[in-house]
């Protein structure tokens, strides 16, 4: 089988989870950069790792990578490159680009130089002067950092990223994405046979997550891919690897997931979309205020949320008095770990006590602290 190269694109300080999810699916020597995880692979890997991956964005097929400081030598490089072994003659294709500490820093310029070379290559090699557009889908990434261009092609969809599940029909103010939640439950102590709780469920992104890792329900089995429709792909990589993956689901471990938010409409959102994921058997639902508890209602729980902050919804003081509850709650109990994503710089002071680990994240466009409180794991 011909040998190919892929990278997982991923937020950027997800690295080590997208590369650890990797290494579980079998793959190794993998080098990451700045939010890209490269890894060797077979062409229908591309089906593998869209169908499977939770915490990567998108999955890019890597098609060269080469020195560039001139545009004649980026165009001659990149028509060297095989096109047509990639993309039909009806192929529909777009370029998009990047450009960091470069020579060639016009990103338009760059587009434009890659575009007429793959349109050379495929017009020679299909012997046409017009393309029709009326195929799959292509997008192509010219990305050039230190003088160094990496060519590459979307295989999972530029306007519908992996975080996109397909449960997801309806969403509260200012929702996390599928992929992070799915990060942040990876780097918990979080595993099926332990309870979670989300105080401050909203849309349920974070139960509904959980729910899918611990049933290993792959997310990408209820969706479709841009690269289905490449001529390379045969039809059955995605058939097989989506057969391979509803075997591998465990439907006979009781897991126990509590999701609580105090708006009725959240939680109402929340169970439709467990229903469209198909775990909601998994996931007990309340219309609840995270003061109504006193107390953690039971011992060895792991608590993960995305509390209300600044860029999203609530004034200062509100937000202040959740993080406050948070640790007056789940703070005192020493066997309980606590995790808590926002972008509030004041969150242990308000929370009462400093994070045992902290991790620097992007939700969207705002940075983040992903807070981790390690509590006493069960006998």
């Amino acid at each position: 089988m011909e040998k190919i190269k892929l990278a997982a694109v991923c937020t950027f300080g997800l690295e080590a989870v997208v590369k650890r999810e990797l290494q579980d699916l079998g793959y190794d020597n993998l080098e990451t950069d700045n939010g890209w995880v490269y890894f060797d692979a077979e062409v229908e890997d591309i089906a593998k790792t869209n169908i499977n991956l939770r915490s990567a964005e998108r999955i890019m097929l890597i098609l060269g990578q080469f020195k560039a400081l001139s545009f004649e030598e980026l165009f001659n490089k990149t028509y060297e490159l095989p096109w047509d072994e990639w993309i039909s003659v009806d192929g529909k294709f777009t370029v998009k680009g990047k450009s960091v500490k470069s020579k060639l820093f016009s990103v338009p310029d760059c587009q434009s130089i890659v575009k007429k070379a793959v349109v050379k290559k495929l017009a020679e090699k299909y012997d046409v002067e017009w393309f029709s557009e009326s195929g799959a889908e292509f997008t192509i990434l010219v990305s050039i950092h230190k003088d160094i261009a990496t060519i590459s092609m979307d295989t999972t969809g530029s306007r519908e990223g992996l975080f996109k599940r397909g449960y997801r029909e309806k969403s509260t103010i200012a929702p996390l994405k599928e992929t992070m939640a799915a990060a942040l439950i990876q780097l918990s102590y979080w595993n099926k046979n332990r309870i979670l709780l989300d105080p401050m469920c909203g849309s349920g992104t974070i139960p509904i997550e959980a729910a899918l890792i611990g049933r290993n329900i792959a997310p990408g089995l209820n969706r479709s891919f841009a690269s289905e429709g490449w001529k390379k792909v045969k039809p059955e990589y995605f058939k097989n690897a989506k057969i391979e993956a509803r075997k591998k689901i465990d439907l006979d471990t009781d897991i126990k997931i509590y999701a609580y938010d105090i708006s009725k409409k959240a939680i109402a959102i929340a169970k439709q979309n467990a229903i469209e994921a198909g775990v909601e058997d998994c996931i007990e639902f309340e219309a609840r205020d995270i003061n109504s508890f006193g107390k953690t209602p039971f011992d060895y729980g792991i608590m993960i949320t995305n509390p209300p902050y600044g860029e999203r919804i609530g004034s200062e003081d509100e937000i202040k008095e959740i993080h406050r509850t948070i640790g007056r709650i789940f703070g005192k109990n020493e066997t309980w770990s606590n995790y808590i994503i926002t972008s509030n710089e004041e969150f242990e002071k308000d929370y009462g006590k400093k994070a045992d680990k902290k991790r620097k994240l992007f939700n969207g466009d705002v940075k983040v602290e992903y807070y981790q409180y390690f509590g006493k794991r069960p006998e």
